[in-house]
């Protein structure tokens, strides 16, 4: 199996890019949706370290995002929980996804986390910061401080490049970023 890990930055496009492959999906941040809206363990868990800011199942947004503002600490703690719940997840996936030949994991943290193997090949979305903004500004609830919080948490971009094989230049237009996965595609499968 090859596994293909999609790195870039917060509103880049990585989750548009990693569809564009074709293959099969691990998607980090739709596994966190799932997870506060249907895991009651995970909110109890929440709620134990939070109790001001997580008061009834499911959890909302909101919740998160203010427990996150009120104090840095709080970002931790909920990326604590929260990653142990997806790593289990994508254990899950990669066991049902073994005999393809390829995966696609859209993963936020990949790296900063440790997920990434050595021989995974990894893919750098890039994209204009000042087009990155312009759509994070459309997303609904868009909150810059929180954007600012995530991104501290992050490994620097400069970093991401360097470690990744490929790079994807995303203007947000389809065509574009299909060539330059299908170009991909084809290096990796040589």
């Amino acid at each position: 199996m090859i596994r293909i890990g999609i790195l870039g930055d917060i509103g880049s496009g990585k989750s548009y890019v990693a569809k564009c492959f074709g293959y099969q999906v691990f998607n980090a941040d739709n596994e966190v949706s799932k997870i506060y809206k249907k895991d009651k363990k995970i909110f109890n868990k929440l709620k134990k370290i939070l109790p001001t800011y997580f008061t009834e199942f499911p959890t909302r947004k909101d919740e998160v995002s203010n427990a996150i503002l009120a104090d840095e600490k709080n970002l931790n703690k909920n990326v604590n929980i929260i990653h142990k719940e997806v790593q289990k997840k994508l254990n899950i996936f990669l066991k049902k996804n073994k005999r393809k030949k390829i995966i696609i994991l859209d993963i936020p943290l990949l790296l900063e986390n440790k997920i990434n193997k050595k021989k995974d090949i990894l893919v750098f979305v890039k994209s204009k910061k000042i087009e990155i903004l312009k759509r994070l500004k459309k997303r609904k609830n868009f909150n810059q401080k929180l954007f600012f919080k995530f991104r501290s948490i992050q490994l620097s971009l400069i970093y991401k490049i360097e470690k990744a094989q490929f790079v994807v230049k995303n203007d947000f237009k389809s065509i574009t970023v299909r060539k330059c996965v299908n170009n991909i595609i084809k290096n990796v499968l040589k």
